[in-house]
């Protein structure tokens, strides 16, 4: 430790793909080290004398997963922040300019003055089981562009190579989709929570696998709290006598899209009884068709929360 070094301080640590920039609280110091295994296990030798209160980074296109791993194996609290908080908290604070150093400062003085929870990261297979979600969602996409571009193709070169195109695709999501299973049939836990979560009606496969990917906080936090985290909680929107409507923002992208396909579906073919009714109730009520699917999301995602916290099958749940 350096004379200079606060104990007890908040970190900030700004990441890219070869450097990080680290702020020993928002007052304190600031340097840049490389982002490599070595450099990041001189880092925690020095963190770990400090004795930090927290250390806070924000998600950088993947690069931020084994800077947070090593720092939590190593039992240094440790917490990773959406991007555009921090940024809209540095716009409330009038720090318009940006530079690594700035954004190291303003993510140490954002976890001081907001103290968010540290998480626990994903293990190893969750995080391999994740990236095998994302990676089907990337092909879907392309699956979805190329069969438009084969719809409107003229000559038989391209329709060649777009048809080519697609079986690849089509191929390899039979592949991911055979892994994803084989994953989840090789780990008891996550076997039996997959059950859990497919015993509700309309839940299939794909919402369960994104879900136990995505949501490790699943059954560990309050109603209001994961409806707030993946981003179906609506927020007022009100200011004097005017009363706004109420908009949903932030979360998970994911997970909510995973939810919105199923609620609508389970809606819309009454494959759950429970939310149709739910939803035909708002309908009736005067409530706009998006609104209504917003609510049945969230009370899809706040019953499924229900489940696993208390390892409750859906025959089961009162």
């Amino acid at each position: 430790m350096t004379p200079e070094d606060p104990k007890n301080q908040y970190i900030g640590i700004d990441l890219a793909k070869e450097t990080l920039c680290v702020a020993l609280g928002p007052r304190g110091p600031v340097f840049e080290i490389a982002n490599d295994p070595a450099a990041i296990a001189a880092l925690i030798d020095r963190l770990k004398q400090l004795d930090p209160v927290l250390i806070v980074m924000e998600p950088t296109g993947g690069y931020e997963i084994p800077v947070a791993a090593a720092l939590a194996a190593a039992g240094l609290p440790v917490a990773v922040v959406n991007a555009r908080q921090i940024r809209d908290f540095a716009k409330a604070k009038g720090r318009l300019a940006k530079t690594d150093k700035i954004d190291a400062a303003v993510i140490a003085e954002y976890a001081e003055v907001f103290k968010p929870e540290p998480r626990p990261l994903k293990d190893e297979q969750t995080m391999e089981i994740d990236s095998l979600v994302r990676r089907r969602k990337q092909l879907q996409e392309n699956q979805i562009s190329e069969n438009n571009r084969l719809r409107t193709a003229l000559y038989k070169r391209e329709r060649q190579s777009l048809e080519r195109h697609v079986a690849w695709i089509d191929q390899e999501l039979k592949d991911i989709e055979k892994e994803l299973r084989k994953a989840i049939k090789a780990s008891p836990i996550w076997r039996e929570a997959d059950k859990l979560l497919q015993s509700v009606p309309g839940v299939g496969r794909v919402l369960s696998m994104t879900l136990l990917a995505g949501l490790p906080e699943l059954g560990k936090l309050s109603r209001t709290a994961i409806a707030a985290l993946v981003g179906v909680a609506p927020f007022n929107c009100d200011s004097g006598k005017h009363r706004g409507e109420r908009h949903i923002r932030g979360g998970r992208h994911d997970i909510r899209r995973a939810l919105y396909a199923t609620t609508r579906a389970a809606v819309g073919h009454a494959y759950n009884s429970q939310l149709a009714e739910y939803y035909a109730h708002l309908r009736a009520s005067g409530k706009p068709d998006k609104v209504a699917i917003v609510a049945c999301m969230r009370k899809l995602l706040v019953i499924l929360n229900a489940m696993v916290r208390s390892n409750t099958p859906w025959t089961k749940m009162p």
